[in-house]
């Protein structure tokens, strides 16, 4: 069934869907009364609904059940990205929503080549944000995956070590897998730091590990920057019971 998220808990059973969304269901779906589409809250309900009525700009919808959504994994996972060229960012928080992350934070590392002003930062992170939601509706999600404004290192660091588990993805690793850390028993809360092309310098390495963070391996071979966040939270989701 097409899913929506909504900006409120529905007080009655009736649920009117404006702007945008009413015109995804309308025009692009093309949806007719007495189809069948979900709302969730962002809290972790589904709404099973039909369509009522369609207006030129609302939708309104009959609420038929409430049930808890099952697209939400018990642990927490939080990517932290750093920025990479391009558009590659679009493709890594489409993904990450995808397989189960909850939140993004982009971070700018000394290796980051892409530096965009103040301007055309705000413009990506909105574009992003857009991107999340999209994944979120697509893939079954409970909530809407946050994406935050760009960070700098330290500040990332500073955050990612108040999970659980506060991992650093890092090349020059040898030892530590991300299989080795997490077999220790249950975890709620991971934070995975990515590094952007060309990866972490070693006084990036010196910050993380000086703070708690844990280095780890994601194996023999280098990943691009695009592959291993996506490697890395399905291994995370694997070991925590996500999949």
């Amino acid at each position: 069934m097409p899913r929506f998220f909504i900006d409120e808990t529905p007080k009655e059973d009736f649920f009117v869907i404006n702007g945008e969304d009413a015109h995804h269901i309308s025009k692009v779906l093309r949806m007719k009364t007495g189809e069948q589409l979900v709302l969730c809250d962002s809290l972790g309900n589904d709404y099973i609904s039909t369509v009522e009525d369609i207006q030129k700009n609302s939708v309104k919808c009959k609420i038929l059940k409430t049930e808890r959504s099952v697209g939400e994994a018990d642990v927490d996972i939080t990517l932290y990205m750093g920025l990479p060229k391009g558009d590659k960012m679009d493709f890594i928080i489409q993904k990450a929503v995808e397989l189960g992350a909850k939140r993004i934070v982009p971070f700018l590392a000394k290796r980051s080549v892409s530096r965009p002003d103040e301007k055309s930062m705000a413009k990506k992170c909105e574009r992003w944000r857009k991107i999340a939601k999209e994944a979120a509706m697509q893939s079954g999600r409970g909530i809407i995956p946050q994406v935050s404004e760009v960070l700098g290192f330290e500040k990332a660091v500073f955050d990612a070590v108040k999970s659980e588990k506060a991992i650093f993805l890092y090349e020059n690793e040898k030892d530590l897998s991300i299989r080795s850390l997490l077999s220790s028993g249950d975890v709620n809360s991971v934070s995975l730091m990515v590094g952007p092309e060309g990866g972490f310098d070693k006084e990036e390495f010196e910050t993380a590990v000086n703070n708690n963070m844990q280095s780890v391996s994601l194996g023999k071979r280098i990943l691009r920057c695009e592959t291993a966040p996506i490697v890395a939270i399905s291994a995370v989701m694997y070991e925590c019971g996500g999949f």
